[in-house]
C-alpha cells in the first residue's frame, strides 16, 4: 500500500509559478517506484503531464515541456512538480499518481507513462490561472 498526500496548489496570474508536493508512505513506498502527475479540467479527460522513476527516468507532456518540472526527494519520500510560466490553460485539478516499481518498470520514461493505469493516487489539489 502506498498513500499519497499532496499539497501546494492555488490560484496564479498567468506568468506565474506555483510548486506541488506529493509525500508518498507506506509499505510499498519506494523511491525505485514510478510517480506521475495527471491532471483534469471541468469536462476534459484526465492528462498525464510528466512521469518519473527511481528518480530520474522522466518523461514530459509537450503541452508542459519547458515550463514544468518533476523532481525527487528520496530522503523525504516526495516528489515536486515545479509550474512555471503557467497558463490559464494549466487550470485544472491536479493528481500524483504511483505504482509499485516492480509493476511499472515497462513504461518508465515511455510515452506511456502518461497513460498507464497507476495503482495509487493522492486527493487532488486545484490549480487555477487567470488570464
Amino acid at each position: 500500500q502506498v498513500q499519497l498526500v499532496q499539497s501546494g496548489g492555488g490560484s496564479v496570474p498567468a506568468g506565474g509559478s506555483l510548486r506541488l508536493s506529493c509525500v508518498a508512505s507506506g509499505k510499498s513506498a519506494s523511491s525505485s517506484n514510478c510517480m506521475a502527475w495527471f491532471r483534469q479540467a471541468p469536462g476534459k479527460e484526465r492528462e498525464g503531464i510528466v512521469s518519473i522513476h527511481a528518480g530520474t527516468s522522466t518523461y514530459y507532456n509537450d503541452s508542459v515541456k519547458g515550463r514544468f518540472a518533476i523532481s525527487q526527494d528520496n530522503a523525504k519520500n516526495t516528489v515536486y512538480l515545479q509550474m512555471n510560466s503557467l497558463k490559464p490553460e494549466d487550470t485544472a485539478m491536479y493528481y500524483c499518481a504511483a505504482d509499485p516499481y516492480y509493476e511499472c518498470t515497462s513504461v518508465a520514461g515511455t510515452p506511456s507513462a502518461l497513460t498507464y493505469d497507476y495503482k495509487y493516487w493522492g486527493q487532488g489539489t486545484q490549480v487555477t490561472v487567470s488570464s
